[in-house]
């Protein structure tokens, strides 16, 4: 452990930084159960920021909350065979309840397309009942067999957004408005720099025709698949027969869509922001925007320090910005400094007795370091100034995890050992890719990757290239990377 800053460096162990920051900064701790997780105060406040900020943006666009049971009965899950493969190896079922062996097992949600498709069936019944754009804010169980703290663990909290559409091109709207949401939150909110994108059909969602996710760089540049939007096609509709009646009096079948994101966005804060100090959080993400540290020696000054610092917490929490006053006895302003930044909160004010004699504060930036991060301004117009700050945080921190990630982006056409390479040096190879589930097997063999997504954006959208692996003509360019 490093003495100064109280967690591994990332360069020397880049899991253990991880682990340190989330234990120290107190998000979350083990629990007796091996695989799962206790969220924290302070961690659970990032999840409530999360769903604020998509709740709020699946609101504007129609989406309505409703909530479906954690069992599902076994049959549910075998009706569309392609979902249930994809899911068995990660299945927690219950035999017994109330002493007695079930007669039919039930699975404890994984996710939630079955039972929702269930009940899509019996409320649909003409195309006036469409489009049904519900979410749900839920638990889901994995059982996972290698977990990490927010990361991959056997029980998450996520949303998960299932609507149903009466044609196939309402439902691929739906698929790509989602996404561009969580492209929004995660840009705007989380100043990460998602790159959305297509999945390809071996990494796909096990029963969808269409599988897309926000790829995130993490701080040591292994890829985050940090929310997927599904295109589930009819697969399930016809699984559980939901149809409608259209405008000719004939039955036909829905097009549904599903589209998740969970608690591991939160390791993707930490990941994509967080350095050897600990977190750092972007403005419109921190439980605790600002710090405030009084600076005092004796009673007296002690007096007079504390009536400024309550008059500026009350006036910053006026205008709404989310304010702490660290005014904990036997500890060194030192101590709170390390603390807070420990805990990521963006900006930290402090309030000494010359302060208080010259009308002034100190506000030190968590985004820069040291004195270059730190300056004085007046009491008077506080917000404004507190504001701006914040503002040109939160842009900064979206310029710099863009920096990064740009700087280990690297295109490679036609050479299969550079691009190897590539991977091996832990940076993403964005290459002509055909989509072939055996090519994407052997770079997986060879590399230990996956593609990421195919990026919707495409650098040459009217070109074509020589698949990497085979020299087979490509129609896209995907990126590869190893991931979390």
């Amino acid at each position: 452990m490093s003495e100064k800053q109280g967690v591994t460096p990332r360069n020397e162990d880049y899991s253990r930084w991880y682990t340190d920051v989330v234990q120290m900064a107190e998000l979350a701790d083990y629990a007796p159960v091996r695989g799962c997780m206790i969220i924290l105060p302070y961690g659970y406040e990032l999840w409530e920021a999360v769903r604020a900020g998509l709740d709020r943006r699946f609101k504007e666009t129609g989406h309505r909350n409703a909530y479906f049971p954690l069992f599902i009965p076994e049959s549910f899950l075998k009706k569309e065979a392609e979902h249930v493969e994809g899911f068995s190896p990660e299945l927690a079922v219950v035999t017994i309840g109330g002493g007695k062996e079930l007669e039919e097992p039930l699975v404890v949600r994984p996710t939630s397309e079955t039972i929702i498709g269930w009940a899509y069936a019996k409320w649909i019944q003409s195309y006036r009942d469409l489009p049904v754009l519900i979410n749900q804010w839920a638990n889901v169980v994995r059982w996972e067999m290698r977990t990490r703290l927010f990361l991959r663990t056997m029980e998450f909290l996520w949303q998960e957004g299932h609507t149903a559409h009466a044609t196939y091109d309402e439902a691929e709207e739906e698929t790509r408005r989602m996404l561009d949401i969580y492209r929004d939150f995660a840009v705007t909110d989380a100043a990460i720099p998602v790159i959305p994108g297509r999945k390809s059909d071996s990494e796909k969602f096990a029963g969808a025709l269409h599988s897309y996710t926000i790829e995130a760089m993490m701080g040591d540049r292994r890829a985050l698949q940090s929310g997927t939007s599904h295109n589930l096609g009819q697969n399930f509709a016809k699984a559980f027969d939901i149809k409608y009646l259209d405008l000719n009096n004939e039955l036909q079948y829905c097009w549904t869509t599903s589209w998740g994101l969970s608690t591991r966005f939160i390791g993707a804060m930490i990941m994509a922001h967080g350095d050897d100090k600990g977190l750092r959080l972007p403005p419109r993400m921190a439980p605790i925007q600002v710090v405030i540290v009084p600076i005092y020696k004796d009673e007296a000054e002690k007096t007079a320090v504390m009536d400024t610092v309550w008059r500026m917490k009350a006036t910053l929490r006026d205008a709404d910005i989310r304010v702490h006053v660290d005014d904990r006895e036997g500890q060194t302003p030192g101590f709170k400094y390390n603390d807070w930044e420990m805990r990521g909160v963006p900006l930290r004010m402090e309030i000494g007795p010359k302060d208080v004699q010259k009308n002034s504060v100190a506000l030190a930036r968590r985004d820069i370091p040291g004195r270059e991060g730190k300056q004085f301004v007046p009491q008077e117009g506080i917000v404004t100034a507190v504001r701006n700050l914040l503002d040109d945080i939160q842009a900064n921190m979206l310029k710099q995890a863009t920096e990064f990630r740009d700087s280990n982006l690297t295109e490679v056409v036609g050479d299969y050992q550079r691009f190897g390479e590539i991977i091996e040096s832990g940076g993403w190879a964005l290459t002509w890719f055909s989509g072939d589930r055996e090519e994407e097997q052997k770079i997986k063999e060879d590399f230990q990757c996956v593609s990421r997504c195919f990026p919707l954006e495409q650098p040459y959208p009217n070109q074509t290239g020589p698949s990497i692996v085979s020299g087979k003509t490509a129609q896209k360019m995907a990126f590869f990377a190893r991931s979390y």
